[in-house]
């Protein structure tokens, strides 16, 4: 421990979250440990969040501070600190504007909104570029953080077009509470075209009809009628309708909910526990943004009866850290179930016991793996472990753990209301249900489409208006940057599990990125090649040199520099990809290639072909 202390506001930030310290602490320090310190660990995250959102920065008094209230080695402090990007251990001005320059930013006027932003710069605010924010549909955007009491991070649902649409937030003037109705209005209506419309609409039917802060209007929409059928199942029947209705996870692994929840409920150790992996970062992916905001009831409505269904008395809800109305909504949906009687010791009368937890990510795209998530969790950086063990067995805090991202729970409830049978008979014997898709790039009216499995990419696009323009598409890229790229030549394709395993593309987390004849691969090629090499947590060989290696690659092969020939810049990149395919320890490294080698392989980038 170093002699820097934390000042009066650092103390006072720290301690509104965990309380006054105790009384037998000296100079604010009580030595703790086993359980008990094991408890305190898992608060680090969300006192950090505390400090970085009332100071600004995270200091080295303010991290002293916090090793001291929760018994955590400072040095493993500063590691979780450093680990995040939206964490400061310099200081930095108050307000901090985060400008997307990822793919849909990027080919919208991000790189110049970017470039013209630079004249806010100063002790006031600074200007940083930034990976993806989940707002693609509504790109060019940006995300402000305010510090200070009562400050909140707002963010900029474009498109922003000018320098100041950004200069607006820096100056003190009032931002409407996130759980306010009206952000609803002007959020949902062109982020989800299909809203409410039509009767083959499942997991949209209530966004954009219900008031998403109004517990009271979900129920009157049917809420928790599936909560209700799952408890009169009892928790084997719930499993054995998610197992019948074929439920696959729609996160991009496409595993079995019903066969994950079943390994989990027979697990002899205890306790048990079920996560939501909200923690939405895939550039181009969206949906479960929009979902969180316009539908937050039916989450925790979802979570709750995975919960039931596993024998879990306890959740969690791991949200991405960029989605501040997300948080909002969903904490006040918590908020709202508890008061009413879902959530707490004897939920709906039942004698079921369950609650949820909402953690806050801190803008690491490796916590949407799902053992870096547990790690982040449990107050550690947010590392992958290696498998097996499996969550099934070994999840977090080392305890059996059913986790599914947002679109999979969102699905129990249909297949609960309407029966297995009837689920299964939407989509393809292999791909039951629909399936949320995320338009995005130069189509005509980005957003989320709900189809059902079996439909063709032309007709996804088609839906969302075709290409901006009239024109016919260059390129599309499926399930984000660790997808890949298609060409028009495939626009026919069925968008299944099993279609997409034959044919060699993904379908991913949704993602519908598409492009117009004008766009540039290779400046698109080298964007995903430097995500990946910024995303990377450094942790195994393969991807923490092989992303390295992969950009610097293409980059001599755009100045046309290359080590020997082109050609041998292509076999070198081709066996850093497999190399990392093969070695990595997590899905990052291992799909890190993918987006880069589909570009190469279908347009002949680097070889005389397109550009």
């Amino acid at each position: 421990m170093t002699d820097a202390r934390a000042t009066d506001e650092e103390r006072a930030a720290v301690d509104e979250l965990l309380g006054p310290p105790p009384e037998d602490a000296v100079e604010g320090r009580v030595t703790r440990g086993g359980h008990e310190a094991r408890e305190l660990r898992t608060q680090l995250l969300p006192t950090l969040h505390a400090l970085q959102g009332r100071i600004g920065w995270i200091s080295e008094g303010g991290l002293n501070y916090v090793s001291t209230r929760l018994s955590v080695p400072p040095a493993e402090a500063y590691g979780v600190a450093t680990f995040y990007a939206m964490f400061s251990v310099e200081e930095r001005p108050r307000t901090v504007i985060h400008v997307c320059d990822d793919l849909a930013c990027r080919v919208n006027g991000g790189r110049e909104l970017l470039a013209s932003a630079a004249e806010l710069r100063g002790p006031d605010a600074e200007v940083i570029a930034s990976p993806c924010l989940g707002l693609c549909e509504r790109a060019p955007v940006a995300l402000v953080q305010r510090a200070g009491a009562g400050r909140s991070d707002v963010a900029l649902a474009g498109p922003v077009t000018a320098p100041a649409n950004l200069a607006e937030v820096i100056g003190d003037r009032e931002i409407e509470p996130p759980a306010a109705s009206a952000a609803a209005e002007l959020l949902v209506g062109p982020s989800a075209p299909q809203a409410g419309s039509g009767n083959d609409r499942t997991l949209l039917r209530r966004v954009g009809v219900v008031e998403p802060t109004s517990i009271d209007d979900y129920r009157a929409h049917g809420g928790y009628a599936a909560l209700r059928r799952a408890i009169e199942l009892g928790a084997e029947g719930t499993i054995q309708e998610v197992t019948d209705a074929k439920l696959l996870g729609r996160g991009g692994a496409a595993f079995p909910t019903g066969v994950k929840w079943t390994g989990v409920s027979e697990q002899p150790v205890h306790p048990h526990f079920v996560i939501c992996n909200a923690d939405e970062s895939e550039p181009g992916t969206f949906k479960d943004r929009i979902m969180m905001e316009s539908d937050p009831f039916a989450l925790i409505e979802a979570l709750t009866i995975a919960g039931f269904a596993v024998g879990a008395e306890q959740g969690y809800l791991y949200i991405r850290g960029e989605y501040p109305l997300a948080t909002a909504r969903l904490e006040h949906a918590i908020a709202e179930a508890r008061r009413h009687g879902f959530l707490g010791e004897d939920v709906l009368e039942r004698g079921v016991r369950f609650d949820v937890e909402l953690r806050r990510g801190a803008g690491a795209y490796i916590c949407g793996e799902e053992t870096a998530l547990f790690n982040s969790i449990e107050g550690k950086r947010g590392e992958p472990r290696n498998k097996p063990p499996f969550p099934v067995t070994h999840g977090v805090f080392g305890k059996p753990t059913a986790i599914n991202n947002v679109e999979t729970l969102l699905n129990v409830l249909p297949i609960l209301t309407d029966g297995a049978a009837a689920y299964a008979a939407t989509g393809t014997e292999g791909s039951t249900g629909t399936r949320l898709f995320c338009l995005s790039g130069h189509v005509e009216r980005p957003g989320v489409y709900e189809h059902p499995h079996g439909v063709t990419l032309r007709e996804v696009i088609d839906a969302a208006g075709g290409v901006r323009g009239g024109g016919a598409p260059k390129a599309v890229l499926l399930g984000g940057a660790a997808g890949g790229f298609v060409g028009p030549d495939r626009l026919d394709v069925r968008l299944t599990f099993e279609d997409a395993r034959e044919g060699g593309y993904t379908l991913g987390s949704g993602v519908v990125m598409v492009f117009d004849q004008e766009i540039d691969l290779v400046d698109l090629c080298l964007r995903i090649a430097r995500f990946f090499r910024d995303e990377s947590c450094g942790q195994c060989v393969p991807c923490r040199v092989g992303t390295v290696r992969q950009e610097e690659a293409l980059h001599r092969l755009v100045a046309g520099r290359p080590i020997g020939s082109a050609a041998d810049e292509l076999v070198l990149l081709e066996d850093v990809g497999q190399v990392m395919r093969d070695a990595s320890i997590c899905g990052l490294g291992q799909t890190a290639a993918n987006a880069v080698r589909s570009a190469i392989a279908t347009f002949g980038l680097f070889d005389g072909g397109a550009s």
